[in-house]
């Protein structure tokens, strides 16, 4: 098991990047090699992914979400191992720490190659760039889940 740590800080209100979070379906905005994913119920999420050419498609269940704090997930079922969390921390009125832990399983040579090489780490690191842009550049979130899991 591997794991990678990133944080960001962005300038917006910590409710505007959690909310923004919230939103799955726009991650493909964002995030390099997501094609797509769907929200399919409150804790679940269906992702399509292409990177450098390996496609795969997984669940991911939402195992716990408090607004303006965190949000967890694990995949479910399938090839794709990982689980993680986002933490928002307020800076300011107006600024916020976004902090993303995840743990995931390399699948096979390319991918533990990869891993080694810090592959996983400078994507995550570019889509919390990417975020960054996204959020500041929207000024406000796309829109909201305040439910609690």
């Amino acid at each position: 098991m591997s794991q990678v740590e990133e944080s960001i800080t962005v300038n917006v209100p910590v409710r505007t990047a959690y909310d923004q979070w919230t939103q799955f379906e726009t991650f493909p905005r964002f995030m390099e090699g997501v094609e797509r994913i769907e929200q399919r119920t409150d804790t679940l999420t269906h992702w399509t992914t292409d990177v450098n050419g390996t496609k795969r498609s997984f669940d991911a269940e939402i195992t716990e979400q408090i607004p303006d704090e965190r949000v967890a997930w694990t995949t479910v079922g399938g090839d794709v191992k990982q689980a993680g969390v986002v933490t928002f921390h307020r800076i300011d009125d107006t600024t916020t720490k976004v902090m993303l832990q995840m743990d995931f399983d390399p699948d096979g040579f390319v991918e533990t190659v990869g891993d080694k090489l810090g592959f996983v780490k400078r994507q995550v690191t570019g889509d919390l760039e990417r975020f960054k842009s996204f959020i500041e550049s929207r000024g406000t979130e796309t829109g909201a889940w305040r439910g609690e899991v």
